[in-house]
């Protein structure tokens, strides 16, 4: 999976336990698009459990993102039904005895780079896909 995005420069992550404010220790941009991947984290073990994307490109080549971004994807989007993964994430880590997630985002449609985040998505995920089939257990469909 990583040989698909190490193209994009503009990467960081940040790891989530549910103790954590989501909100303070996520440090993805505002105003930003293009995908997040979250790992279960089990000591020196990571599990792919989820791949995420924001931002739209439009017919003339230019983006168009929500406001807030990665940033707000992130913290606000929706999941298991509940609003915002603020909530929902400490929730569904505590259902199923996660003890820290890591969250690894990338910048997929910058000024140096422009590729479609839910094609860069849709990408890591097929890939996902080819090598389990199936999907990652948090991502309900495609």
């Amino acid at each position: 999976m990583s040989k698909d995005l190490e193209k994009f420069k503009v990467s960081n992550s940040f790891t989530f336990k549910v103790e954590d404010s989501l909100e303070q220790v996520c440090n993805a941009p505002e105003g930003s698009a293009g995908i997040f991947v979250v790992y279960a984290v089990e000591g020196d073990a990571k599990e792919l459990i989820m791949v995420g994307s924001t931002g739209t490109v439009q017919n003339d080549g230019t983006l168009k993102s929500k406001n807030g971004g990665l940033y707000d994807k992130i913290v606000n989007g929706h999941q298991f039904a509940k609003t915002g993964r603020k909530y929902s994430w400490p929730a569904q880590m505590k259902l199923e005895n996660i003890s820290e997630l890591e969250v690894v985002w990338y910048e997929t449609f910058t000024a140096d780079v422009k590729a479609i985040p839910t094609a860069v998505e849709g990408q890591v995920l097929q890939n996902f896909l080819d090598e389990n089939a199936k999907l990652p257990r948090w991502n309900v469909a495609f």
